[in-house]
């Protein structure tokens, strides 16, 4: 058998991070996801989907990501019911999420508007990046030379 879901839109409010009892982060969001296809009017449609987090990407979400913020969801959907405060029985079909991806770079803008991403994460990220690139460019002995390299059979690994 197989429950998956993976999903990619925005989010439709701020994620509402709560604690358990027992002190276990809690976040419920729903994201919005665009149909593929057009209604008769030629207007695209969307879909708002229930989606819960737990424990530290729950904190994360909430901390970083807000209303408008571009996400991706791998998780699997689950149903549960409970008994609501006039006594009634509600069913709720929900997707708990293993992960959530921040799809949003740092500085941009979305529908939501604001600085999206986490602060700093990427910036030290590209900086790495930046100083690990150029180490490579000064150390590689191949580079912009163009030339055949000669290597023997007997130096392959294979």
């Amino acid at each position: 058998m197989l429950n998956r879901v993976v999903l990619v839109g925005r989010l439709t409010r701020d994620p509402d991070l709560r604690y358990t009892p027992n002190g276990v982060a809690v976040a419920n969001f729903t994201i919005a996801v665009n149909r593929p296809f057009s209604n008769q009017q030629g207007n695209r449609e969307a879909d708002f989907i229930n989606c819960v987090v737990w424990r530290r990407a729950a904190e994360n979400l909430a901390n970083f990501m807000k209303k408008g913020s571009l996400v991706g969801v791998d998780g699997r959907l689950q149903s549960r019911s409970f008994d609501g405060q006039d006594g009634k029985r509600v069913f709720v079909t929900e997707v708990v999420a293993d992960s959530v991806q921040f799809l949003d770079s740092k500085g941009s803008s979305s529908q939501g508007g604001g600085q999206q991403g986490s602060p700093g994460y990427q910036e030290k990220q590209s900086q790495s990046n930046n100083q690990e690139f150029s180490r490579q460019d000064e150390e590689d002995p191949f580079k912009n030379n163009g030339e055949p390299i000669d290597i023997s059979d007997d130096d392959l690994p294979f």
